[in-house]
């Protein structure tokens, strides 16, 4: 735990005077100017090494599957490359003052999410990557992310400086306000349905208010039993998940009938075990659904290979379902650069680190570690597999809407931070002025040519054979 050096007082304890003051003498060790660069240099470790060291790991069958999927585009590319970013973050300039991370805080990973309370919320989405680190690591990520979506779309320098700074500045501007407020005040700060409402009548146009106002519907239709009545199937009188290879494969075509019988009883034991990580009211609840089928799921762009698993339960009678995704974790991507975690279940460091974040998280939120067929120990975080869950459509947004959509993500990662780290620190280093601002913009650019890059190889290595692709682009003369 950071202590003040003069009175070894906990940095969250000190006054807001003490904390402002080391926010304000950061900017002598890394100036505000200086997140503006970057220049990889040539020990610059080999992106392909990185994805490849990765998918060593992940199932084998599927890693095609992720390659293919990245080769598509340089923002699907980047949306796979969280590891490559924290590779080429270590050692850049930071204010010393950490927060958790999201870790891989692109902005479709921000996104609409129910609360317990049946509310629709707007919150950072994935966890897979948490851990404590520079809280300017996550602004740069989602910056970055902006920069690549709006040159896909088509938008001039101009816009995209223009969102990227609006973005920062919501986060610079929000921290501020969340420096000035108790710390009660801070926690219980949510972007609910009526703020959104009002934030996009506010700053969004008409054609963005209209498509907030579709998705916020929706969301609310996605849900459990929505799920059911898309994924599954009727089979001897019992509903099972139906076949849809290889993005979802029903245990009941992955293995021979001996190892399945052997897998089922593994699962089992892994929601029955799960469930004590649980509060005890949720874990009750648990217990009023019974497990009837289990399928391999292919997940999203960042993730395929890892092994994730649908589990579908049912409660009362046959029409009343939770589909629950027991998700792999493994080690986070940031370990090398900011130390490991201090959890030693992967899945608790997921959970816990999503709990800090999230203004309000999923009810089922757990994890487990489990003894595979393969006499593998492996570790893993289970949630519902759909809950109100709504994601933004970036190929149609134009400037106007994107910037409104920064903006929101800039808020909520501000919000996110400052439960963790030293909002007071972390504002006094941004200041009043929009110096970081405008270093962000400009970092944003030049990694957004990087990312270019990694993806173009990542192509030529599909198209010599280096690395499979499912869908394989053409091959090289």
């Amino acid at each position: 735990m950071a202590q003040d050096q003069r009175t070894g007082t906990p940095a969250h304890h000190a006054t807001p005077e003490e904390r402002a003051a080391r926010g304000r003498a950061a900017r002598r060790t890394a100036p505000r100017s200086s997140h503006a660069e970057f220049r990889p240099g040539p020990k610059r470790p080999d992106p392909l090494g990185i994805l490849e060291a990765q998918s060593a790991k992940r199932v084998q069958e599927l890693v095609p599957i992720r390659y293919s999927r990245m080769t598509e585009s340089p923002f699907r590319f980047y949306r796979g490359a969280a590891a490559i970013m924290a590779s080429d973050l270590a050692g850049s300039p930071d204010s010393g003052i950490r927060a958790q991370l999201c870790g891989d805080a692109h902005m479709l990973n921000f996104r609409l999410l129910a609360s317990p309370e049946r509310q629709l919320l707007f919150d950072i989405n994935d966890f897979d990557e948490t851990l404590p680190g520079p809280w300017e690591w996550d602004v740069k990520r989602l910056s970055a992310s902006l920069v690549i979506a709006g040159r896909a779309n088509g938008f001039d320098d101009r816009e995209r400086a223009d969102i990227v700074q609006a973005t920062v500045r919501q986060y610079r501007e929000s921290m501020a306000r969340f420096a000035q407020m108790r710390n009660l005040d801070v926690w219980y700060l949510r972007m609910d349905s009526e703020m959104l409402q009002a934030l996009a009548a506010e700053r969004a146009p008409k054609r963005g208010q209209r498509g907030l106002a579709q998705a916020m519907a929706k969301a609310r239709t996605r849900d459990s039993l929505q799920v059911f009545d898309k994924l599954t199937e009727t089979v001897d009188g019992s509903p099972r998940i139906a076949p849809d290879a290889p993005l979802l494969v029903p245990i009941s075509e992955l293995l021979p009938a001996v190892e399945r019988t052997a897998l089922m009883t593994l699962f089992h034991g892994l929601v029955e075990r799960y469930g004590r990580t649980l509060p005890s009211d949720r874990r009750h609840l648990l217990t009023d659904f019974r497990l009837v089928d289990v399928a391999r799921k292919v997940v999203g762009v960042g993730s395929v290979g890892t092994r994730c698993w649908i589990f579908l339960l049912l409660g009362r009678d046959g029409r009343d379902p939770l589909f629950l995704q027991a998700k792999e974790a493994d080690t986070s991507v940031l370990a090398a650069h900011v130390g490991a975690s201090r959890y030693r279940n992967q899945g608790e460091r997921v959970v816990s680190g999503q709990r800090l974040m999230q203004a309000a998280s999923d009810i089922f939120l757990g994890w487990e570690r489990v003894d595979g067929i393969d006499g593998k120990r492996r570790d893993f975080y289970v949630r519902q597999l759909r809950d109100w869950k709504g994601i933004a459509v970036t190929e149609a947004m134009e400037p106007p809407g994107m910037r409104a959509f920064g903006q929101l993500c800039g808020f909520t990662l501000a919000r996110a931070h400052a439960r963790s780290g030293d909002r007071i620190a972390i504002s006094s280093y941004l200041g009043g002025k929009d110096v970081f601002d405008r270093a962000l913009a400009q970092f944003a650019e030049a990694y957004a040519d990087q990312n270019e890059r990694d993806h173009e190889a990542l192509v030529a290595a599909v198209r010599a054979g280096r690395l499979p692709a499912a869908d394989p682009v053409a091959k090289a003369d």
